[in-house]
């Protein structure tokens, strides 16, 4: 059985930097994709980056340039590095893990952008 915990959430200013960890149980880790997605109030939730087993990464344009996946394999644990934070990016961030077919989740973590 995979868990998924999130943590790194909080308030900050636009402008200002978070990073997300989110901490994986089981043994898989090391061969699942990796992700952090998110859903802002009435919204659906949409992919912000993507990481693979080789990691190669992907991002939502939003976020390019801004927002760094990183994994650490020895530790079972996905990062996400978020600069220059806008009010846009206000949302509930979770944490995904993909292998064959089936998805997990984490239980999210709030990111609030404002002022």
């Amino acid at each position: 059985q995979v868990q998924l915990v999130e943590s790194g959430g909080g308030l900050v200013q636009p402008g200002g930097s978070l990073r997300l960890s989110c901490a994986a149980s089981g043994s898989i880790f090391n061969i699942s994709n990796m992700g952090w997605y998110r859903q802002a109030p009435g919204k659906q939730r949409e992919l912000v980056a993507g990481i693979s087993t080789r990691n190669s990464t992907n991002y939502a344009d939003s976020v390019k340039g801004r927002f760094t996946i990183s994994r650490d394999n020895a530790k079972n644990t996905v990062f996400l590095r978020m600069n220059t934070l806008k009010p846009e990016d206000t949302a509930v961030y979770y944490c995904n893990l993909y292998r064959i077919g089936t998805n997990y989740w984490g239980q999210g973590t709030q990111v609030t952008v404002s002022s």
